[in-house]
């Protein structure tokens, strides 16, 4: 299982998240904040991972 690093939009730490297949990518993933647990969006392509917040 391949880890990748991100980055929450709302309280800005860092955790990660195990990514999904590569023949499952690109992928939307509904995700809550391993910290302060907000909702965020995380789009993963090739390998990597971005976060954003729900409506950006």
């Amino acid at each position: 299982m391949n880890l990748c690093a991100v980055t929450c939009p709302t309280c800005f730490e860092s955790f990660e998240i195990p990514l999904p297949a590569p023949d499952e990518q690109p992928a939307e993933l509904d995700y809550d904040c391993e910290v302060c647990c907000r909702p965020m969006v995380i789009l993963v392509e090739d390998g990597f991972a971005e976060a954003r917040g729900v409506g950006d």
